[in-house]
């Protein structure tokens, strides 16, 4: 049995993460914003956590070592991401916050748990194919491609930093799920997302640290 903390847990990909490590046997603390009904009936343990606050992240209680951390907690960037959009608001607020909850925030959390990681531990941040730089050929979308890109750079230096502790860090494209997030035209299912993503989070080692995963398996492009 391992021990998993997972944040944006009310629901979407968080929610699923949770059922499914809970079905294998594992102990898992469920985090979020807010409780849900859904949430509420998988008998874990929840606690309400905001990425975007500090004094909410160092209120976190944990006990002992942690096996798995899943950063899934995020937000879409909004409606006004196009350049013409964004030049009615040059303080970038949906930017910026943005970047808060969908780069910050992870950091927060892997600084705040650092104490509770050992070696053989995996920091996990659900990124987005979309905040690959080499893939980008449509342009748009600014403040979410912009934030996903941020957590990928995160990651890559967590793994670095932890890689003398043996604790891995990795970043992993969901694709694109069917969930409030990715609307009623996305292609995969929530669970079989995970499936996915939990295949190849038990696979990753130390020698995969600072990669950019992919929940069918192969690796995607910085």
């Amino acid at each position: 049995m391992k021990k998993a903390l997972v944040t944006g847990a009310n629901r979407g990909i968080g929610l699923e993460l949770v059922k499914q490590l809970k079905a294998r046997g594992d102990d898992v603390i469920a985090c979020a914003r807010s409780r849900s009904p859904e949430l509420d009936a998988l008998g874990v343990s929840v606690q309400i956590v905001d990425v975007r606050d500090a004094k909410s992240v160092r209120a976190l209680k944990v006990t002992g070592p942690l096996d798995l951390v899943f950063n899934v907690a995020g937000v879409n960037g909004g409606p006004r991401q196009s350049i013409a959009q964004m030049a009615e608001d040059l303080e970038m607020r949906d930017v910026l916050e943005t970047f808060d909850v969908n780069a910050v925030g992870p950091l927060r959390i892997a600084v705040a748990l650092r104490p509770h990681l050992r070696s053989g531990s995996k920091l996990v941040h659900v990124t987005s194919g979309m905040g690959s730089i080499t893939d980008n050929t449509s342009g748009g979308a600014y403040a979410y491609r912009m934030s996903k890109a941020a957590l990928n750079m995160a990651s890559r230096s967590l793994a670095v930093d932890l890689k003398g502790d043996g604790i891995v860090s990795v970043v992993i494209n969901p694709g694109w799920v069917q969930t409030d997030m990715g609307g009623k035209s996305a292609t995969t299912p929530v669970d079989e997302s995970v499936r996915g993503i939990l295949r190849e989070v038990d696979r990753a080692t130390l020698a995969d640290s600072g990669e950019f995963l992919n929940w069918k398996g192969n690796r995607y492009a910085f």
